[in-house]
């Protein structure tokens, strides 16, 4: 697997994204919050899909970095991804 890359930058992440005709999601929790996701229509989960502005408030309201990987060892573009805490991915 190639290295992982991690940006806050909403042009690449949306990009990034868009590429693997992927859309912006959440879980709800029960409480007000919500668990970013991205949404690559597999049925993976109960996904609520949000407009882009929604998702890059969450995604810096909780201060998070978007980790991906651009493409497989077998030279596929590749849908890995997570979110984690800016200070975590500054450690990576």
């Amino acid at each position: 697997m190639s290295e992982a890359i991690k940006t806050t930058n909403h042009e690449v992440i949306r990009a990034w994204v868009e590429a693997r005709e992927g859309r912006p999601a959440v879980v709800r929790t029960s409480g007000k919050g919500a668990i970013l996701r991205i949404d690559f229509g597999q049925g993976e989960e109960d996904l609520e899909p949000i407009e882009w502005d929604d998702f890059f408030r969450i995604l810096e309201a909780n201060d998070l970095a978007f980790l991906h990987q651009d493409m497989t060892e077998d030279g596929a573009p590749s849908r890995f991804s997570k979110f984690v805490e800016r200070q975590q991915a500054d450690e990576l």
